[in-house]
């Protein structure tokens, strides 16, 4: 059995650009339903969402066999449970409220096996195959794709130093939280967060780094993805779902 390739990392290094959809939902059904429907990764989210390394297991599976790259945000920079979700089979981690250097090299560290990293050693995971996989321990980092989220201030002013972190393969800009950090809480399409956006994407990629960003508001995105941005994410299904569902309703109660 060999080892799956990361198609999402082998696309955002080639400076491919990669739509995606945000997904808070734990119905499995519902992650095989989009995974069909040509967005080029899924992210999985743990920090915000009612999933944990548990939930999101099934969601890995049911997405498995589509043409479609599964990310999964785990809800910190918290090395056991990131060691959780790669023995799940997770290739992808996007690791949220990075603030500095130090805390991406632990993220890095997190992800790879001893001696260049901490991550723990088991055998028998999804992610060996349930020991089919020949050489996993050597050969898994080419496969795992680490991407770190810059949403505060703080971030921002080391922003060149983390990206310059070895085994980071991509940087992620948090809209929301970025805007609270800059004084402008629930208004992230304030003047000056935008600006900070489109800066920080710059210096992403000025640095080598590929760029990601994710917003609801469809004429944002575009503006980030002239900027530069690689793999953006362009909705979230709940909002998706609310978004039909008042629509429907209205028709009907206006009629």
């Amino acid at each position: 059995m060999e080892l799956r390739r990361n198609a999402f990392k082998a696309a955002i290094q080639n400076g491919e650009r990669q739509i995606g959809l945000w997904c808070s939902m734990s119905d499995s059904s519902v992650a095989e339903m989009l995974a069909g429907c040509g967005y080029d990764w899924l992210m999985f989210d743990t920090e915000h969402a009612a999933l944990d390394p548990l939930s999101v297991l099934p969601l890995l599976q049911a997405v498995a066999s589509y043409p479609v790259s599964a990310i999964v945000r785990p809800t910190s920079l918290n090395v056991a449970e990131i060691k959780k979700l790669l023995d799940c089979g997770a290739q992808t981690l996007l690791i949220p409220q990075i603030q500095n250097a130090e805390e991406a090299r632990l993220a890095a560290a997190s992800v790879a096996y001893p001696p260049e990293g901490i991550r723990g050693v088991a055998g028998l995971t999804r992610a060996t195959g349930f020991g089919a996989i020949d050489g996993y321990a050597r050969a898994a980092r080419e496969e795992i794709c680490l991407l770190v989220q810059i949403e505060t201030k703080s971030a921002l002013d080391d922003l060149e130093a983390i990206c310059a972190v070895d085994g980071i393969d991509g940087v992620f800009i948090g809209p929301a939280d970025l805007a609270a950090s800059l004084g402008h809480a629930e208004n992230p399409q304030h003047p000056d967060v935008k600006a900070a956006v489109a800066d920080a994407v710059r210096r992403i990629r000025a640095c080598g780094k590929p760029a990601g960003f994710l917003s609801l508001s469809q004429e944002w995105n575009r503006e980030v993805d002239a900027a530069g941005s690689v793999f953006t994410a362009v909705d979230v299904d709940i909002a998706i779902l609310r978004n039909g569902a008042l629509a429907r309703a209205k028709e009907w109660k206006s009629a």
